[in-house]
């Protein structure tokens, strides 16, 4: 390489400050994001600065992204701990092609009681309340059949509105409120019924003694569907309970942990919640990775993008200390316990019981990685059969519906780790004419919220070539790698054919820049799988437009 070359020109000319890094390609496609307390001597650790080839010391993945490395920017920011937000931020929201993407930073449901309240009872919520409020959680699992636990064995206020009503309810007749809206019960009485609630709120075997207790009086009635309904609340709520094993009996025990192991394909980060001593949730997400091992650069970055999506948000209950295991060194976490302050520790624990819960969070995370179901095996087919450059782990899938040209709609569904994430689903109301306009309108708009919502690993599109086209455009435009399938639906007769397991239908894929056709045989998994997904988009589609069909036969006033 001369001198002309642009990257040694970049690499003579980097600041020594802090600041965030970003990696393109030829065509300007960005794939990487890094930051770095000094600029010039972060970049320049990638390079050899003589003729701007990849450094000799670079894992042969990294080395790979670097031979591909076209142009360097840079931004410079006040301090390490602004680079460390910005860094987190643009991952997720650019997701670079060489960066791993930690995509679980949902915020968890607690229960609180607002003590201010005359009459006060459980609700649910994700963020703080007000001052003089009781919070228990998080809740990873099981918040609302505990909630509806609750109110099923205490005569609380059951909603919202019954204060206002001032008039007695229904819930009054069924002796499952006291009526305090006419006066009926005194606010100590009440405050009675609430402490017995709570204990049951903290000790889930009470609570599943007294559901149990319930669910038999149902069942002794004949009223065997109120009875089935308990039965399913008391096998969640039981799965809590399992988790509630350990008990340390350390009263200020306000410890979340996190760990994370790895392998080829995957990396599983598991966290734990305890409080009061007690674990009372868990949690854990399957992170797929990209050709192999781990860097230690890229552990550090799983836990610090665990780490500040978890605690960005106005959090009800923060715990005492974050335990980390001891792969990690104090120096690597500095810049995250300068974010956090003095609010919340960082510790890496060598021995006693904070060391025991983060070996038991590394197990857990081993266990998950080996329990690897057949449909991985699958999506490693299909990375394999269309060249993806992940094993796609979140999966979109897009369609559109329309009669005639009217009540034009779109729809979204998503699927990750083996399930449908129903609170991610998306509908459109389109205003294109044609499927194509269509499609563009609603990849356009899925695009554009990829800032507060990440970018999946794959997009599958009901369509053929001129939707993969479409969708290329799309993410060019924003800078985002997402690799695209297409599914053509069989047509017979110039008729879509959907038997199942017998429709031949086509799969597209982009395989070194040119679309490529696949027709698999009807009994091939890969095709199966894909017909699966694209047959949810189309139900979740054609939902939604007889919906605004029926809505547009009914008169307006």
């Amino acid at each position: 390489m001369s001198d002309q070359n642009p990257i040694i020109q970049t690499l003579k000319t980097l600041p020594k400050t802090s600041g965030i890094y970003q990696y393109f390609d030829h065509k300007g496609r960005l794939l990487y994001v890094g930051k770095a307390k000094n600029l010039y001597n972060r970049v320049r650790s990638y390079f050899k600065v003589t003729d701007g080839s990849p450094s000799a010391n670079l894992s042969p993945r990294i080395t790979h992204m670097v031979s591909q490395i076209h142009s360097i920017q840079t931004l410079i920011v006040a301090n390490e701990n602004d680079a460390l937000i910005l860094e987190n931020s643009l991952i997720k929201q650019l997701k670079p092609k060489y960066n791993i993407l930690l995509r679980d930073d949902k915020t968890y449901p607690y229960i609180f009681i607002n003590l201010s309240d005359p009459f006060p009872r459980p609700q649910i919520t994700r963020s703080k309340k007000g001052q003089n409020c009781l919070y228990f959680g998080p809740f990873c699992s099981g918040a609302r059949e505990i909630l509806d636990s609750l109110y099923e064995l205490f005569a609380l206020v059951q909603k919202n509105g019954c204060l206002r009503e001032k008039k007695a309810c229904l819930f009054y007749q069924i002796n499952r409120c006291k009526a305090p809206c006419e006066g009926k019960i005194s606010q100590e009485d009440y405050g009675e019924i609430l402490k017995e609630s709570i204990i049951h709120l903290k000790n889930t075997k009470l609570l599943i003694t007294r559901l149990e207790e319930r669910m038999h009086t149902l069942a002794s009635q004949e009223r065997f569907e109120e009875a089935l309904i308990l039965r399913d609340r008391i096998k969640k709520i039981s799965m809590l309970k399992a988790e509630s094993m350990i008990d340390l009996h350390i009263q200020d025990a306000n410890w979340d942990v996190f760990a994370i192991s790895y392998d080829a394909q995957y990396a599983a980060l598991v966290k734990l919640y305890m409080r009061e001593g007690k674990i009372i949730s868990s949690d854990f997400e399957k992170i797929p990775l990209q050709n192999g091992v781990v860097s230690k650069k890229e552990l550090l970055s799983l836990y610090q993008q665990a780490i500040l999506s978890h605690y960005s948000k106005d959090l009800p209950i923060l715990p005492k200390a974050i335990l980390l295991p001891q792969e990690l060194s104090l120096d690597e976490i500095a810049p995250w316990q300068e974010w956090l302050g003095a609010k919340i520790k960082i510790l890496i624990p060598q021995r006693g019981d904070k060391a025991n819960l983060t070996k038991l969070a590394l197990l857990n995370a081993q266990e998950i990685l080996k329990n690897k179901n057949q449909e991985i095996d699958t999506l490693l087919q299909i990375q394999k059969l269309f060249s993806l450059q992940c094993t796609p782990h979140r999966i979109e899938i897009f369609d559109t519906s329309h009669h005639g040209g009217e009540h034009n709609v779109g729809a979204m569904v998503v699927y990750e780790n083996q399930k449908w994430i129903k609170s991610s689903y998306r509908h459109y109301n389109l205003e294109g004419s044609d499927e194509y306009s269509q499609m563009r309108e609603m990849l356009v708009r899925r695009a554009q919220d990829f800032s507060k919502d990440s970018p999946p690993d794959l997009w599958i599109l009901d369509g053929g070539v001129a939707q993969i086209n479409i969708a290329q455009e799309v993410l060019e435009s924003v800078g985002v790698h997402i690799d695209v399938i297409a599914i053509a639906k069989e047509k017979l007769d110039f008729k879509a054919h959907r038997a199942k397991g017998r429709a031949k239908d086509m799969l597209r894929g982009v395989i070194e820049g040119k679309v490529s056709e696949f027709a698999l045989l009807p009994s091939d998994v890969r095709l199966q799988f894909c017909q699966k997904l694209r047959d949810e988009a189309h139900r979740f589609a054609i939902s939604f437009h007889r919906q605004k069909k029926l809505k547009s036969f009914i008169p307006k006033v």
